[in-house]
């Protein structure tokens, strides 16, 4: 083997594509097997650099390396049945003598492939991770639905909540009169998109004077005051807020095609305020004082709001009340109860 078979088996065997060109026109003078198959064109002559290379300038070429600088592109080609992407680089021929210049090239094919998995994936993660942001956001505004806030920083940061006792706080049961007929007669989703609008209106005013709605269940609505934030006015924000409800009602059913009429109930007293359940959780509020609630609601008379001894002696002094008398209630025995008619404060005045 002689020296020029030696050099020519040494250029094909490295793993890149090379070729000399000449300095003035950009002619192949000698390149590697490598190089012939990827660029044939240029090789035989049929096509030049300009035609092949994006944005390839000869001019700027040849001053770049006139300065001692390369000269750099990417193309993709395709030799054969798929294409590949090459990084080409035009650098001054070492030791030619005649400003010949050197062209390598090599394929990055892998690398664009890794570069584009990289990329797939970084989206990919910012995608889930947009995602589970608004998964989170969204299981915390559900969360904040079934639990107050207070309880649910609690749980979020701890995982767990204590029972709470709270000595004074007011609770409100309101029912409607007369659904369950409603329900069997009305076409359901009308009725219910009206039951829905109610709610969501109760939850505005719930909110305005800053008790919790605690649940619905069925047409039952159930709202508190004095938990899990301790408030001294909780007994007179309970009572403007069942003043609100009817009157709202009243508003309500002028231009309705159904007739709302509710029953309400208040009571102050002691409660037990938790998160239960495992699976599904729920903050409830549990002990004698809501179950009298409950069982005053049901002494009502069609939109009329009764309180108990308790609330009377909170709200006596800043609400309009007249006296309902004594009733017998069921595991509570004789109970002294008062009718909400409205509030002294003119700008909350009657229902």
């Amino acid at each position: 083997m002689d020296m020029e078979q030696f050099r020519s088996m040494l250029l094909d065997s490295v793993g890149v594509g090379l070729a000399v060109v000449d300095h003035d026109g950009f002619g192949v003078l000698l390149h590697n097997a490598m190089f012939g198959e990827w660029f044939p064109d240029i090789v035989a002559g049929d096509s030049t650099f300009a035609d092949v290379l994006p944005k390839f300038d000869a001019e700027l070429v040849t001053q770049k390396i006139a300065e001692g600088e390369t000269w750099k592109c990417e193309v993709e080609v395709k030799p054969k049945r798929r294409a590949i992407s090459l990084a080409v680089e035009f650098v001054p021929a070492a030791g030619a003598g005649h400003g010949e210049i050197m062209v390598q090239c090599q394929n990055i094919s892998k690398i664009k492939e890794l570069e584009y998995m990289i990329e797939s994936y970084s989206k990919m993660i910012e995608r889930q991770n947009r995602d589970l942001k608004k998964e989170k956001e969204r299981v915390e505004k559900l969360l904040l639905n079934i639990m107050p806030q207070q309880v649910y920083e609690e749980w979020k940061e701890f995982g767990v909540t204590t029972p709470q006792r709270f000595d004074s706080a007011s609770v409100l049961m309101l029912d409607f009169v007369g659904f369950t007929q409603m329900a069997v007669s009305q076409e359901p989703t009308k009725l219910i998109s009206e039951l829905n609008d109610i709610f969501t209106s109760f939850d505005r005013i719930v909110e305005q004077f800053g008790c919790e709605r605690l649940k619905t269940i069925g047409d039952a609505y159930v709202a508190v005051s004095g938990l899990p934030e301790q408030n001294p006015d909780h007994a007179r924000n309970i009572a403007r807020v069942a003043l609100r409800f009817v009157r709202y009602l009243h508003r309500r059913n002028e231009n309705s095609e159904f007739e709302w009429k509710c029953r309400v109930g208040i009571n102050t007293g002691a409660v037990i305020g938790s998160v239960v359940g495992v699976q599904k959780y729920v903050y409830d509020i549990f002990g004698p004082g809501v179950n009298l609630a409950a069982r005053i609601e049901a002494v009502c008379e069609p939109m009329e709001i009764l309180v108990g001894q308790g609330t009377y002696d909170e709200i006596q002094n800043e609400f309009r009340l007249s006296d309902f008398g004594e009733h017998e209630i069921r595991g509570f025995g004789p109970q002294q109860l008062y009718r909400l008619d409205g509030d002294f404060t003119p700008a909350n005045d009657s229902i």
